[in-house]
């Protein structure tokens, strides 16, 4: 019984993950991005991304090292929407990493944006896929993990539109690095 309650909470989760980046594309689509800029504390999106993952990275019994410089400026972003491109980061990182293993989080200022830079050990991303994973419904042929295939090109639209950009450093058997930027 203590199963199918798991169960049936882990098929409502899912649910509510599809149709919020459902709702997240239906303002991609039609242009109309709700964006409420002000200025924000990097370290505040970043504490939230981390309580939203924390739970799911237990489970895999991975570690997740921050290396964040001290004295960051704060940045011009909406901040649910730059923590959601950041737990999207960091739930793709857990989702193809390795049990036991470490994600590295890179928080720094890069001229006069923040980076934000998400490092996994999963097995890396061909280089003729690198550029196709932030297009809507792709995904790499032959993954066994399961996904819509919209949440990075969600995340593309929101950093996009805050002025930010978005990107992957990847190469196959060594791993992804995942990154965005925002304004200061």
């Amino acid at each position: 019984q203590q199963q199918l309650i798991e169960s049936i909470k882990d098929d409502s989760n899912r649910l509510l993950k599809i149709t919020g980046e459902l709702l997240n594309m239906a303002q991609v689509e039609t242009g109309n991005i709700q964006l409420s800029l002000q200025p924000c504390s990097p370290y505040d999106i970043l504490k939230y991304a981390l309580e939203a993952v924390k739970v799911q990275a237990e489970q895999k019994k991975i570690i997740i090292n921050i290396n964040a410089i001290a004295g960051l400026p704060d940045v011009k972003a909406d901040k649910e929407k730059s923590a959601w491109v950041l737990i999207n980061l960091l739930t793709n990182a857990i989702r193809y990493s390795p049990e036991e293993s470490t994600i590295i989080i890179e928080v720094s200022k890069q001229n006069e944006t923040v980076l934000f830079a998400v490092k996994d050990t999963g097995k890396g991303i061909e280089k003729k896929y690198s550029s196709k994973i932030f297009d809507r419904y792709f995904q790499i042929p032959g993954s066994s993990k399961t996904g819509t295939g919209l949440g990075l090109a969600i995340g593309k639209e929101f950093i996009e539109a805050q002025g930010g950009q978005i990107g992957v450093d990847s190469e196959l058997g060594l791993g992804s690095r995942f990154y965005f930027t925002l304004l200061v």
